[in-house]
């Protein structure tokens, strides 16, 4: 009896190491996977870290670039506002420049249509007791044909006229010039320059006069009688 429950106390303690090996495998086993799964976790878990690293790392990146960028577009659009302020000033100089200089060529011609026209041609010694205006008169009266004694006339007339003035203008009736033409204009049967040139203005008036009085005498008369000729 006793070997009996010897065997079968030796084949239980057999059966419970074995049964003892088998679920501390099973346990080992099971912490061997364990520690795998989170082996394998932990991996997971840092390539998710360095992916989103990598994702945060690229997003300042580009909003960096991004900034970099605008800061650029800014400096170049600054740089183009002020080289276009720059063209826009010079093209404004350029044209008050331009602008004076054609006021200033407007001017001159304008100075030059009005200037006198000097007279070129001879002065008998018979009209030294005159000037100016007065003197070319009394030559071309000689010059048309008429005596010297009818100076004294045509000087009194003309001096009642327009002062011997080439540029006297009656602003009301548009008479111009030395015979005081109306108009004006009718001096230019004498010469285009009849509004600067004495010369042309007493050429039309003699003729004026020799072909309504005769003589410069006459038409003296007629206006201290008529107040005009």
């Amino acid at each position: 009896m006793s070997r009996l429950w010897s065997r079968f106390g030796v084949r239980g303690v057999a059966v419970a190491l074995l049964l003892g090996g088998v679920g501390g495998g099973y346990y080992l086993g099971e912490d061997r996977e364990a520690q795998q799964h989170s082996i394998e976790a932990e991996s997971a878990f840092d390539a998710q870290q360095a992916e989103w690293d990598l994702l945060r790392e690229r997003h300042a990146a580009h909003i960096r670039a991004t900034a970099e960028q605008r800061a650029a577009e800014a400096e170049a659009a600054r740089k183009a506002a002020e080289i276009a302020k720059a063209a826009a000033e010079r093209a404004k100089k350029a044209e008050q420049a331009a602008s004076r200089k054609r006021e200033r060529e407007k001017q001159e011609k304008e100075a030059a249509e009005q200037a006198t026209k000097p007279y070129d041609g001879p002065i008998p010694a018979s009209c030294n007791e005159y000037s100016g205006n007065r003197e070319i008169g009394c030559a071309l009266l000689l010059d048309k044909g008429f005596a010297l004694s009818e100076m004294p006339c045509l000087d009194r007339l003309w001096k009642k006229e327009s002062g011997w003035n080439h540029k006297a203008e009656n602003k009301n009736t548009g008479a111009y010039g030395i015979p005081q033409a109306l108009p004006g204009t009718k001096m230019a049967s004498a010469g285009s320059d009849w509004r600067t040139s004495p010369a042309t203005q007493i050429k039309w008036g003699l003729g004026y006069i020799k072909g309504r009085y005769d003589t410069p005498c006459g038409a003296w008369s007629f206006f201290q009688a008529e107040g005009f000729y």
